[in-house]
């Protein structure tokens, strides 16, 4: 079922629910930029057979108001947008899994909010904490010293997004998700164009957003909170991730109180069928615990 969001006088979410009523609900948050169908449909029916899982748009993505000219934010009141989805939808506490930004807001939802939260999955993302990570042999390495992102995604990034149509389009979201799945598994170039075709159809447009990317960041930090809180976390460690790789998960682990760690071989920034299965595993295992 489908429904729209008032969120503000500016912002209307598109949203979408999947599975029985009276199944514990499961919260998706997708990344920057990326429409709630980013969650591949086999991934949402996979955690639909045992959860109530909701799936939305971002502002400035999908269905959902493309506002950030007239009414500029900062990506902390994204996190304000998952609980007013919840709200919406009349759910008090919700298992939440959060990719690449979408781990980030779930990390504010942690901090934040932690009464909303049965549980969180985080994977594709770095700590919002100033927390040293600590090597097996002791040492400590301060955040700003873990691999940056991948000097062949920055160049992707740095070029112009010019509009040329709608096939040269899907051309370079294909290439970008190449870039981002890294170099492990098989890309699949037809089956990524097939989820763009389906979410600029979606959408109604084929127009590149830029918003998140010019969103304010400040106040992002929650080093104190992540480190006490008693929200039970899985983080999915992608061995193959160009945007955050290890040991950026094994430090994220460290700094969430609590946090278990669980790799995905070969998996990147991205969600190709080959990771669907042990990602929809590891999540079931993790919200079953809770």
């Amino acid at each position: 079922m489908e429904r729209f969001i008032d969120v503000t006088p500016e912002v209307r979410l598109w949203a979408e629910e999947r599975g029985a009523l009276d199944a514990p609900p499961l919260l998706l948050i997708m990344g920057a930029q990326t429409s709630g169908l980013g969650w591949p449909d086999e991934l949402v029916d996979a955690l639909a057979v045992r959860h109530r899982v909701i799936r939305y748009d971002h502002r400035d993505t999908g269905r959902s108001s493309w506002a950030f000219d007239e009414a500029p934010y900062a990506l902390t009141e994204l996190a304000h947008d998952a609980t007013a989805v919840l709200d919406a939808f009349g759910i008090a506490r919700a298992h939440v899994v959060g990719m690449s930004m979408g781990g980030m807001l779930t990390q504010l939802l942690i901090a934040d909010h932690p009464k909303r939260m049965l549980s969180a999955t985080l994977f594709g993302t770095s700590a919002l904490s100033t927390a040293p990570y600590v090597r097996p042999d002791g040492t400590r390495v301060p955040p700003e010293e873990l691999p940056g992102i991948a000097p062949h995604v920055l160049e992707l990034w740095a070029r112009p997004v010019e509009d040329h149509g709608l096939e040269a389009e899907l051309d370079r979201r294909v290439e970008h998700w190449r870039a981002l799945g890294g170099d492990e598994l098989p890309f699949d170039a037809e089956a990524a164009r097939d989820l763009e075709r389906g979410i600029v159809e979606h959408t109604g447009h084929h127009t590149a957003g830029t918003a998140h990317a010019r969103a304010g960041t400040a106040d992002m930090l929650r080093t104190e909170q992540l480190a006490a809180t008693d929200v039970p976390t899985l983080v999915v460690a992608a061995p193959a991730d160009p945007l955050f790789p290890p040991p950026h998960p094994h430090h994220l682990a460290q700094a969430i109180r609590g946090a278990r760690l669980k790799e995905i071989p070969g998996m990147g920034h991205a969600l190709p069928h080959e990771v669907l299965a042990p990602l929809a595993a590891a999540i079931l295992e993790h919200t079953d615990r809770h």
